[in-house]
């Protein structure tokens, strides 16, 4: 892309200011890219947007005091659908992965990730319209891009396994699903596992990805 060509505009929303500033900096020095604002908290960021100042990406810490990136995830997803979201943490842990995506952030990086992880975050962000920190993947995604070796009419799913993967997607637990259900936890058990082998990932998450990549649950 040339000097002359559009940049692609990021905010970045972030209560630590140290960090703030030095993800600005770095976002800066990226060819194709270029900071058009940053924010304390979702609540600044949501005041600059609605005045009309619009980025295409949005570079969102997940822990903030007063707005917090799950609410802010949830407003932009509403109401700037167009923004595309790329979490921002510290946390690796499910539960916060499948809640920002369940929310509609496009992408998730941690925060002790490479700046040269960063630059490919955003760019698969704009590109592929997803990411996900390479630690995450090889931790618990088995097959991120498994589209390729299995296109979506191979899988067959059960009217149970929709209903199962739709409710995988909330916060239940899988002793709560089970009961949801009208099954046994030992059923919901099976479904899973029999799940992780038909779709080939490994975790919760895995199964939340599929089920939002191929529109089995709404976001």
């Amino acid at each position: 892309m040339s000097s002359s060509s559009k940049k692609i505009n990021v905010a970045i929303a972030d209560d630590h200011a140290l960090l703030r500033n030095a993800l600005g900096k770095l976002i800066s020095s990226f060819e194709n890219y270029a900071v058009l604002f940053e924010a304390d908290n979702g609540r600044e960021l949501k005041e600059k947007i609605s005045n009309h100042i619009i980025p295409e990406v949005v570079l969102l810490d997940v822990n903030m005091p007063g707005m917090d990136g799950y609410e802010t995830t949830k407003w932009l997803f509403k109401h700037y659908p167009q923004i595309k979201v790329l979490a921002l943490s510290m946390f690796s842990d499910e539960t916060t992965i499948i809640r920002m995506l369940k929310l509609g952030a496009k992408g998730y990086i941690l925060k002790n990730a490479d700046p040269d992880e960063l630059k490919i975050a955003l760019d698969s962000v704009m590109k592929k319209d997803f990411y996900l920190s390479e630690y995450i993947s090889g931790k618990i995604i088995s097959g991120l891009h498994k589209n390729m070796d299995h296109p979506e009419g191979e899988i067959e799913l059960s009217e149970k396994e929709k209903e199962f993967l739709n409710l995988v997607c909330s916060e239940l637990t899988y002793k709560n699903i089970a009961a949801k259900m009208f099954l046994s936890p030992r059923t919901v058990e099976d479904y899973r596992n029999s799940l992780f082998e038909k779709l080939n990932v490994k975790t919760r998450v895995g199964l939340v990805m599929y089920a939002i990549k191929n529109g089995l649950v709404e976001i």
